[in-house]
């Protein structure tokens, strides 16, 4: 379900985060960036709600979606990874020196070869951040699959 975060103008696309809103890593980041966009043009859609359907735009499947982090760009384009990251830092008030910062040459590069690691740690990481939070929603079955992106 997209949930926006402020009132658009018809002509102007928000950027849509989709995020794995089973992962209790991936809940707290997103809101995080919730609170800092009552003004930025987003909306957020958590691709893991299989009741819901995909924001269309959204190109590969769902399990695609859940292996690495996706932001859909007001142009239409479907970015992943550190470039998904950096392009949602320049909409954030506040971190825009942030995704500056990742433009140096070589930082992006860099940052995209730590997220994949962060990635083959993500399902432990995921099942330890679980034993900290409410009992809300079970681990995305992606994650729980060792080797598999987020």
């Amino acid at each position: 379900m997209l949930t926006p975060t402020s009132e658009l103008e018809p002509t102007d696309p928000p950027i849509t985060v989709l995020y794995d809103g089973a992962c209790p890593l991936c809940r707290r980041e997103i809101a995080l960036y919730q609170g800092l966009t009552p003004n930025a043009p987003l909306c957020f859609a958590d691709v893991s709600d299989e009741t819901q359907p995909l924001p269309p735009g959204t190109g590969p499947s769902r399990e695609a979606l859940l292996a690495r982090f996706h932001l859909r760009l007001a142009d239409g384009r479907l970015v992943s990874g550190a470039e998904a990251f950096v392009a949602l830092w320049a909409a954030l008030p506040g971190w825009r020196w942030l995704a500056r910062l990742a433009r140096v040459p070589g930082v992006l590069w860099l940052m995209e070869r730590s997220y994949r690691g962060f990635l083959r740690i993500r399902p432990w990481m995921q099942r330890w951040a679980a034993r900290w939070e409410p009992s809300r929603r079970t681990p995305s079955p992606l994650a729980e699959k060792n080797g598999t992106e987020r």
